[in-house]
């Protein structure tokens, strides 16, 4: 544990050096040109969806907003980084596929839909519970950056907490999705599926 513990910290001291690196060849100057770039291929892929109608164009907009939202996320964690912003260029992607996602559900009519909806959801959850998950862990390393025996076990404790709470939301995500295809039977099949569900899920 105390070797597995060491290599993690390692690992993150070379991430955390070669973020920096990256981070002091990026000038204040190149950083505003990016986000210029940025927002202009955002304009750009705006304008590429006015030919399209309906849903489709929906689709197209929550795609085009994603990826500036994503890119300009991933940029700001790129010119300063820490473990807050990668954890907010994360997040920034899960958003981003959550409204995509839910956009295409809008072709879906019924219980299909409100499944498709709910699945998206817990794609949601499961990607902000990994982003939350990570960023405890770089913080828990950060703490446990001295090596101390104290320092490493309670860095192993917040990382095994972190990795219960990203599993919790899962499961209770998952739990909905299964939940939300019990709805589309009826009767005993109606009541054994939820049972099974409530069975899979522990609840």
């Amino acid at each position: 544990m105390k070797s597995l513990i060491i290599t993690v910290i390692a690992a993150a001291i070379g991430l955390a050096f070669s973020a920096a690196a990256l981070s002091q060849s990026m000038s204040k100057a190149e950083y505003q040109a990016a986000k210029k770039n940025i927002e202009a291929e955002h304009k750009s892929a705006k304008a590429g969806c006015d030919r399209l109608a309906s849903n489709a164009k929906d689709i197209c907009m929550a795609e085009a907003k994603g990826r500036e939202k994503v890119a300009l996320a991933e940029l700001a964690a790129t010119y300063k980084p820490s473990p807050k912003a990668r954890y907010d260029a994360r997040v920034a992607k899960a958003q981003a596929d959550y409204s995509v996602a839910k956009e295409k559900c809008d072709d879906k009519g019924g219980n299909a839909k409100d499944v498709c909806v709910k699945e998206a959801q817990a794609a949601q959850t499961a990607a902000k519970a990994d982003a939350k998950a990570q960023m405890k862990t770089a913080d828990a390393i950060k703490t446990a950056g001295d090596k101390t025996a104290k320092a490493q076990g309670q860095a192993s404790e917040k990382i095994s907490d972190a990795r219960k709470d990203a599993a919790s939301d899962k499961r209770d995500a998952e739990y909905k999705v299964a939940k939300e295809k019990c709805d589309a039977l009826a009767g005993n099949t109606k009541d054994l599926c939820v049972k099974d569900a409530k069975a899979r899920y522990g609840k």
